[in-house]
């Protein structure tokens, strides 16, 4: 079938935020004694905050006790802290843009909640452009659980051939090939390129995908004929 929609990730494909939200970690847990080490946290980017604080700390969790402030405390960190620094991945505005004028319905696939998704979202200078999202709040089990990449499919009315899903960590790969859902990995989110392998092509960034369109996955499936 066609292409009929983009699924977006947000955090380190949209937006450069995958850093600040490692160095949120790092001082969320160093308020209640915890040391973290930076780059441990930083290779867990891109997973749910849920599965990523009990494999720092095992026996915490963010419904409960010092889990729970501990997450809390991150979330404060990103959204007052850390978001007014962000920038924008290089050309995720123009790319989205053509996407949409391509006919395309563009649907974000996001483990962030609600809050911090649009703050995000305004970081990275796309909030207008986004029809429809799925947060942390649509599911019970973040990626690298195909949930999300689920809900955001039944939230844009697709079947998973209908969409490319644009992701920068191998949790968006490897929750993304769970529902079915072929993915376009960026490098601007910091992870290497073995670590994208899954991937049905690598770009740098929104930019150098825009740059490349013609000849990218994106073409060909915007130009599969109807079945």
């Amino acid at each position: 079938m066609a292409l009929q929609g983009l699924l977006l990730d947000v955090d380190g494909t949209l937006v450069l935020s995958n850093d600040a939200h490692a160095q949120a970690w790092v001082e969320a847990f160093a308020k209640f004694g915890y040391d973290i080490d930076f780059e441990t946290v930083r290779g867990m980017i891109g997973m749910g905050g849920d599965r990523i604080m009990p494999q720092l700390v095992p026996g915490l969790n963010d419904e409960e006790g010092t889990g729970k402030e501990i997450s809390a405390y991150r979330k404060q960190l990103v959204l007052e802290k850390f978001v007014p620094q962000l920038a924008p991945a290089n050309g995720s505005r123009e790319l989205l843009q053509k996407m949409q004028e391509s006919g395309l319905k563009l649907v974000v696939a996001s483990s962030a909640s609600n809050e911090e998704l649009g703050a995000l979202l305004k970081a990275a200078q796309v909030d207008d452009l986004i029809q429809d999202a799925t947060t942390s709040s649509d599911t019970e089990a973040s990626k690298p659980a195909p949930d999300i990449v689920e809900a955001a499919l039944n939230k844009g009315n697709f079947a998973p051939d209908e969409v490319v899903m644009l992701g920068d960590t191998p949790y968006d790969i490897e929750s993304a090939a769970k529902a079915g859902v072929p993915v376009i990995a960026m490098r601007c989110g910091g992870f290497q390129e073995e670590q994208l392998k899954g991937a049905i092509a690598i770009y740098n960034d929104p930019a150098d995908l825009l740059q490349h369109y013609d000849e990218s996955p994106l073409a060909q499936a915007a130009s599969r004929p109807d079945n």
